[in-house]
């Protein structure tokens, strides 16, 4: 899929883009620790997608864990670098870390 503005589409997480996402990541969930008085820890990034608008958002599927169980969380970021901006918008629950 061809990346154009207004569509999301999949970035591969490989390792020249690896330490961005999950310092996005990590940032998310820092966020959601201060803003829900929680205490996730960040764990990984399973899937990154993009959707180019004035800025970037980033549409982050991680790995955290919450009271010893490891569970899959969403996170929206809003990036503009050339502003030094990101801000989360969206972070959720999806479920639990399927056994593998």
């Amino acid at each position: 899929m061809e990346n154009r503005a207004g569509g999301i589409v999949d970035v591969p997480i490989g390792s020249e883009n690896s330490l961005k996402f999950e310092d996005l990541a990590r940032f998310a969930v820092q966020d959601y620790n201060k803003k829900q008085n929680a205490l996730l820890e960040f764990v990984k990034v399973v899937s990154v997608k993009e959707q180019i608008v004035s800025g970037v958002l980033y549409y982050i599927t991680l790995e955290a864990i919450d009271g010893g169980k490891h569970k899959i969380y969403e996170t929206k970021i809003w990036v503009k670098e050339w502003e030094n901006f990101k801000e989360v918008q969206e972070f959720k629950l999806v479920g639990d870390v399927p056994l593998s």
